[in-house]
């Protein structure tokens, strides 16, 4: 009997059954946690752990946990579907697709140059905004390009997502990654930016031309044809110039206003009702093609509501304080470069129970910034590790919820994107750590 693999559910509930299963074997402990009034965030106190009583999680806890991920993630499932839902709206009025063949057609004779372009743009938006679950939303739109360039759906997905993570991993303003890290280690917001930004373009420039070399679709022919698109109508560039203009302010309002996921879901809700009513879509084929977008994102939905339940059980067990404790706790007594990338591989560790890059960066900055003076290592440093580990293990690890749903709404198995990428992401670790290594000297 040929053996399939498991259901992005099934490996979800798997990670879910595995961090009750460690409250049983880790011990419990604690550290004490003040409110820092730079981040408005609690941050963890050095020095402080102690061993508590603990905590192991039930069966009926686990099973709990369940509906208390999805309530907690409530505001994140809540944007995937509104985003869906305005996406499909868009994707309705034919705006879409004829825009794309027209930038298909353009670029039909140079498809690299266009790849380049598109990997450009996500990672623009992943480093001035951490740009991840809002790829979610543009799956459909993804897989039509990835058929019509001749692409397989692994390597559009790299061009969009794996992009976009790069870009928040090593640019130097994504206000849930280096910026929340720079403010709790006390570092100068923004320094280092030109260290970052030499960095982001080799790794980028490597991943993109990887792909482009690697990802075809071998089941395709090679000359894929391309028919002469119709012009563009005033409607369509009205509702696209739409689109982009919504991507802009929401990109301002997380950087400058202090935007979350309910102000993004209500800009993204108002765009899709706009674009209905533009597109001659009308009142009730707006609130159709809306309800069918939902349809479409339910289930990406539940995975990353389920991803938030790992995280919950290890928090009800009282163990991811000792998580942190056994990966770092052992750095002081290492030189420079090995404490260096033993920083970065705890922080590619930690970010499986802990798969929130601003919630690692609270959880550690405080306890690895002291290290790093003791050791006489710059702050920077500390700053960098936490930016490879926790950034690029969002390529990896299955408690992300936007790359499970993502992967799920693209039709890619786990492992399949696994199989595909696992090489560039180790090479991408690589360049990380070089940085790391640089960075000793540099800073």
């Amino acid at each position: 009997m040929k053996i399939s693999f498991p259901h992005p559910l099934i490996i979800m509930l798997v990670f879910i059954g595995f961090a009750a299963l460690l409250t049983y074997f880790v011990p419990a402990g604690s550290y004490d946690r003040i409110l820092d009034e730079a981040t408005g965030r609690e941050i963890v106190v050095q020095g402080s752990y102690r061993h508590i009583e603990n905590n192991p999680v039930s069966i009926g806890k686990i099973f709990l946990s369940v509906p208390e991920g999805f309530i907690e993630g409530a505001d994140v499932v809540i944007l995937i579907l509104i985003i869906g839902g305005a996406f499909y709206v868009v994707e309705k009025t034919g705006a879409f697709s004829s825009g794309l063949e027209v930038l298909i057609f353009r670029f039909s004779k140079a498809k690299s140059y266009l790849i380049i372009i598109l990997g450009i743009l996500f990672a623009t938006m992943g480093n001035l905004s951490g740009f991840q679950e809002e790829v979610i939303a543009m799956v459909p739109l993804l897989m039509v390009l990835a058929n019509k360039i001749g692409y397989s759906k692994t390597a559009v997905i790299a061009f969009s997502l794996g992009s976009a993570v790069i870009g928040g991993s090593f640019g130097p303003t994504n206000p849930f990654g280096v910026i929340i890290a720079q403010k709790v280690a006390q570092v100068p917001v923004f320094s280092g930016g030109l260290f970052r930004m030499v960095f982001l373009i080799l790794a980028l420039s490597f991943w993109i031309g990887y792909f482009i070399k690697n990802g075809k679709d071998k089941s395709l022919s090679e000359t894929i044809s391309v028919k002469v698109p119709k012009k563009l109508s005033n409607i369509h560039v009205l509702i696209l110039i739409l689109v982009g203009l919504t991507f802009g302010i929401m990109v301002f309002g997380l950087t400058n206003w202090g935007w979350n996921y309910n102000e993004m879901s209500a800009i993204f809700f108002a765009l899709g009702l706009a674009v209905g009513l533009i597109g001659n879509l009308g009142i009730n084929g707006t609130a159709r093609a809306y309800s069918e977008g939902f349809g479409e994102m339910i289930f990406a939905g539940v995975i990353v509501g389920m991803a938030r339940s790992i995280y919950l059980v290890l928090q009800d067990g009282q163990i991811i304080d000792t998580i942190i404790l056994g990966l770092f706790s052992p750095l002081e007594g290492l030189p420079l470069s090995l404490s260096g990338i033993f920083m970065l591989a705890g922080q590619c560790i930690l970010h499986i129970p802990v798969p929130s890059t601003s919630g690692q960066a609270v959880l550690t900055m405080p306890l690895l910034a002291p290290i790093a003076d003791l050791i006489g290592m710059s702050r920077q440093v500390v700053v960098l590790a936490y930016q490879y580990g926790a950034g690029l293990m969002d390529l990896v690890t299955p408690t992300n919820g936007a790359l499970m749903a993502i992967l799920a709404a693209s039709g890619i198995s786990y492992k399949e994107w696994m199989r595909v990428a696992w090489k560039p992401i180790l090479i991408l670790l690589l360049i990380g750590s070089s940085s790391i290594l640089f960075a000793i000297v540099v800073f």
